[in-house]
């Protein structure tokens, strides 16, 4: 298995076969809307529109790569109404993970993943306020800002096999995954 480390933008200048992409969602995902209020936050609400249009050029040089199959992978956000709707939504109880997390998908020359073991996901905390979330994404709150951040934008594992296998397995490429996490 070969991981590189290295600025994206410069790795699509190269010719590929398939790209899955995971750009940051920091300013891209609708969770954060409430920090874009100018009246409110002011100068912060204005750097923040400033990075938002850089996460949103980002997250197209991705779709513009040219790659004959592509997934970009993110919440749900401000690109369904920027670019377009995703291809398809995935949960990770969907895929065995017993969690709950929108996931958008917008594909390019790829079929939408197929799940591959429906769990029964976790309970969802309820507030007095009769708002729920999952408790995942609830317990994350008491984790300082940059951890709570890693924590709830990780892709979870069965999504991520998923898109390795079925992608893989739609493009011609077999004998990549043998399961174990180990590649041939």
């Amino acid at each position: 298995m070969m991981h590189l480390n290295v600025d994206a933008l410069q790795m699509l200048k190269l010719h590929w076969d398939l790209v899955i992409a995971h750009p940051p969602c920091t300013y891209l995902t609708v969770t954060g809307n409430r920090w874009f209020n100018e009246e409110r936050y002011g100068d912060k609400a204005r750097e923040r529109k400033r990075e938002r249009e850089d996460a949103e050029r980002f997250f197209m040089a991705f779709a513009e790569c040219g790659a004959p199959h592509v997934c970009i992978e993110n919440p749900v956000g401000v690109m369904s109404t920027a670019w377009r709707k995703p291809d398809q939504i995935v949960q990770p109880f969907e895929f065995g993970d017993p969690y709950e997390k929108k996931t958008c998908l917008w594909l390019e020359g790829l079929k939408p993943l197929k799940p591959t073991n429906v769990v029964e996901p976790e309970p969802r905390r309820v507030y007095k306020s009769g708002k729920t979330m999952p408790a995942w994404y609830a317990d994350a709150w008491s984790l300082p800002p940059h951890e709570r951040a890693k924590v709830r934008s990780r892709t979870f594992p069965g999504i991520a096999k998923a898109m390795a296998t079925q992608f893989c397995e739609q493009i011609g490429v077999e004998g990549l995954e043998r399961g174990d996490g180990e590649h041939e």
